[in-house]
């Protein structure tokens, strides 16, 4: 992942205080016809293709430009993007063409927001958990994940819904986006939980002492600081050098970008936390649009919002299969999984409690948070245990019992968009 903000505070209080592609894409969106600037005639939630095609007979074509987070379309993070350009073409009767860049090519995270205010890109992952002076609500948010339920397939889901549910009810944090110009598809969207990857053995608070971590958010921060290790900003592409290296000795990360950049080849030693003590910040990123996108005929809009139904289950499902897929690699590289040592989890619990007192004091996403962050979680176990999804074991032998046909990720996936973000739909 991205390198957090440079701008360092000691906590959320403190953080308070304080597309179109160039070459002939830039502009096709602004000048669609039908209106523009959401403009024209909508269409329901659900209708048929016809119905569709009926209202998006008169509209001229469009290209748009998606930034996917994935960094090559081979990864297995890139379904996400795969996705999103099956449905917008499919859905518009090809009307939309979908041109997607892999990589960050036209603008890195910390350019993201610009990128999209200006049109050089219509629709991207971002990652505002590590711009926390300009989004302050998602930091305080993102921290308020603390506790939040941490299994491979389960414990996932539940956190995912429960994250996006919250978001889409957090008006300081869409008050927040609207501020600058950016239109959330998905305000928040977890990549999965973080685990502890190390070059060396051992994770008793002894074993931390000293020890130079790289970190993804302000609540890492916090959390490597009361071990009594020092934190580490980068960008998540030069980790595993860093690591090699010895610049670090260790970085919290989730199993996925690690499997991807390869970091159990060099850093075997990987441990999890109870859900109770959970290491903050597990919701990396969001789904965005900008300026492209506000000027397109309202119907394409309802179009590029709705895939963000199916990209709810293909990000579970990215998410579980980055998990099997981390076991197999850490395995065969000769590493070892297993849970933080008791102290070391035990702190990291009670830095978490600080956080959310700091939360709650900072008012940025209102008040009782911690309360209704339990009850999102609650009632999504229900879901999802209602649905028949369950663990078939645990982190360390997944590449064993995790077979993603056997879970349904499209029936949670529906019921938490038509739920939190259809009423936030275009022209709702």
């Amino acid at each position: 992942m991205a390198a957090v903000n440079t701008v360092r505070t000691a906590g959320i209080a403190a953080i308070a205080a304080i597309g179109l592609v160039a070459s002939g894409c830039a502009g096709s969106a602004g000048s669609s016809g039908g209106g523009g600037a959401g403009g024209g005639d909508g269409f329901e939630f659900g209708a048929s293709q016809e119905e569709v095609d009926a209202v998006l007979e008169d509209l001229e074509p469009v290209e748009i430009t998606y930034q996917a987070g994935a960094q090559s379309p081979q990864s297995v993070s890139a379904r996400n993007g795969h996705g999103f350009k099956e449905y917008v073409e499919e859905r518009s009767g090809g009307k939309i063409t979908v041109d997607v860049v892999w990589g960050q090519a036209i603008a890195g995270y910390a350019e993201i927001d610009d990128a999209l205010q200006d049109g050089r890109v219509d629709v991207s992952y971002a990652l505002p958990i590590y711009n926390p002076t300009e989004h302050p609500q998602f930091n305080a948010l993102a921290t308020a994940t603390a506790g939040m339920p941490n299994s491979p397939v389960v414990g996932e889901m539940v956190g995912n819904a429960a994250l996006v549910d919250l978001a889409w009810n957090s008006q300081e944090l869409l008050d927040n986006y609207e501020e600058q110009g950016l239109v959330p598809l998905t305000p928040m969207i977890s990549t999965g939980s973080y685990v502890s990857v190390c070059t060396d053995e051992g994770t008793s608070l002894d074993d931390m002492k000293g020890r130079q971590i790289r970190v993804a958010s302000v609540a890492h921060e916090n959390q490597v600081t009361a071990m009594g290790a020092s934190p580490v900003s980068m960008e998540y592409v030069e980790v595993f050098e860093a690591l090699q290296r010895g610049t670090v000795d260790c970085t919290f990360a989730q199993t996925l970008p690690s499997e991807e950049s390869g970091l159990f080849e060099v850093a075997k030693h990987v441990a999890y936390t109870t859900e109770q003590n959970s290491l903050s910040g597990r919701s990396a990123g969001a789904n965005l649009a900008g300026s492209g996108f506000q000027a397109l005929p309202l119907a394409y809009q309802q179009i590029i919002f709705d895939s963000q139904m199916s990209g709810f289950a293909e990000s579970n499902q990215v998410i579980a299969e980055g998990h099997a897929k981390s076991m197999t690699q850490l395995e065969e590289a000769g590493g070892e999984i297993g849970p933080m040592a008791d102290d070391t989890d035990q702190q990291i619990g009670e830095t978490n409690d600080a956080l959310f007192e700091e939360i709650e004091e900072s008012g940025l996403i209102g008040t009782d948070v911690q309360a209704r962050t339990q009850e999102a979680v609650e009632k999504w176990q229900q879901i999802v245990a209602d649905a028949g999804i369950e663990d078939g074991g645990g982190y360390e032998d997944m590449n064993d019992w995790y077979v993603e046909e056997d879970i349904d990720f499209d029936a949670i996936a529906e019921q938490l968009f038509q739920e939190a973000a259809l009423p936030h739909r275009p022209g709702a």
